[in-house]
């Protein structure tokens, strides 16, 4: 699924284009989505000038002269297309046509995306957004606001940052990778976390995917940009899919068995068991040295 930095990056690339143009034209091939687009959704669209973009966690607003905007989720193999062809492509569910005759087409093969309508102010409460937690590059992310949601829980780190509910946007790739620049081992106990310990993760957190954002994300199976490029950040992966290769902090270290991995939630961790190391957990849940 694409993470944030991927779709950070497709909601530049469609503001490039698509700012301050007029939607003359929409197309809808099929409402049924993982959510069903709106009977009105063309009706309501259509005509409007797209005023702005903003991207909340996973998903991207469009904001529009009517007063409404497009909620947008790409879900697992959801692209967005800019002068996409035509006739349309295989599984193409919704073109967008504007008035400079650039066409912008949604493609989705396993329909888990979705697109959606939101009356732009009333956005903080649409229903993906109203527990959301703060985005990990804005300035309501900090080392306290991580100390804060991880006191009694006990759920290893991993899955506890994966959590929309504690920080918005972050998925797997980017939560290894942060992990790994962090030196903070995927089982460790959320409630362990020290100051010293959530000052390096949200360092490291911001770090990678600003690192990954200036790459254009990281091109998996079904990714691409909007207009059509690749993202080049899987390249510096350090842990990630890195299964028995040698760890880049400590090559050739005697203790160092590798990039291992395991499962946590459903979902594969990548890690080096050497450099991502977590202290004893007393009984109050606080850490030792």
């Amino acid at each position: 699924m694409p993470e944030l930095p991927e779709v950070e990056t497709v909601m530049r690339g469609m503001q490039i284009a698509l700012q301050d143009r007029t939607i003359v034209q929409t197309i809808i091939h099929r409402h049924d989505l993982r959510w069903q687009i709106p009977a009105d959704f063309s009706t309501q669209v259509t005509g409007s000038r797209i005023l702005g973009f903003y991207r909340r966690g996973k998903y991207i607003l469009i904001r529009l002269s009517c007063g409404q905007s497009i909620v947008l989720h790409l879900g697992m193999s959801g692209r967005v297309v800019l002068d996409s062809p035509t006739p349309p492509q295989r599984h193409e569910h919704v073109v967008f046509v504007t008035d400079d005759g650039k066409r912008c087409g949604y493609i989705d093969p396993r329909r888990f995306g979705m697109l959606d309508l939101v009356p732009t102010l009333e956005e903080n409460s649409y229903r993906a957004f109203a527990d959301m937690g703060p985005e990990p590059l804005g300035n309501g992310f900090s080392a306290q606001t991580l100390i804060d949601a991880s006191k009694g829980r006990r759920t290893p780190i991993k899955p506890f940052l994966l959590d929309q509910h504690v920080v918005a946007g972050l998925g797997n790739i980017y939560v290894c990778e942060a992990l790994f620049r962090a030196a903070i081992a995927p089982t460790m106990p959320a409630c362990a976390l020290t100051p010293r310990k959530a000052n390096a993760l949200v360092r490291a957190i911001r770090s990678v995917l600003q690192d990954a954002i200036a790459a254009g994300g990281s091109s998996l199976k079904d990714y691409v940009r909007p207009e059509g490029g690749l993202g080049y950040f899987q390249h510096a992966w350090q842990v990630y899919g890195k299964k028995n290769q040698p760890c880049p902090k400590c090559p050739g270290a005697p203790a160092c068995p590798g990039v291992q991995h395991m499962t946590q939630a459903g979902r594969t961790t990548f890690f080096c068991p050497q450099h991502q190391k977590t202290g004893k957990i007393g009984a109050s849940g606080t850490e030792r040295a």
